[in-house]
């Protein structure tokens, strides 16, 4: 065995060696180009066609319900004055009064020119 001393890693910083970087090249291009702008173009005015047509259709469908319910409503005021008109017709179709009207008017019954009609 030796007595000698020595080191047994030298302190060595490492410094790596500088391998060079490949440049990379940036290509430029333009921001929007003649297609895009057509389809982007094209797409806004699809889309605001399909809108006007779906609120166009909207206040059409709206006008026809507003004259749907119009309608029902005078058919009902129709019907309740048909109803009152039918009531009155009953009232005033009755065998007394119609006999009543008869001898105000001057009529009178006489059995004697009263035939029976018979249905066979």
């Amino acid at each position: 065995m030796s007595n000698l001393a020595y080191k047994v890693r030298p302190n060595h910083q490492y410094q790596p060696q500088e391998t060079p970087k490949p440049k990379v090249t940036v290509t430029k291009r333009k921001n929007v180009t003649l297609g895009e702008k057509v389809l982007a173009t094209l797409f806004v005015c699809a889309m605001l066609i399909g809108s006007i047509h779906i609120v166009s259709n909207q206040v059409a469908i709206y006008s026809t319900n507003l004259e749907i319910q119009e309608l029902e409503a005078s058919i009902q005021d129709q019907t309740k004055i048909n109803s009152d008109l039918q009531v009155q017709v009953q009232e005033l179709s009755t065998y007394e009064r119609i006999w009543a009207k008869a001898q105000e008017m001057g009529l009178f019954l006489n059995e004697n020119n009263v035939k029976v009609v018979q249905d066979w």
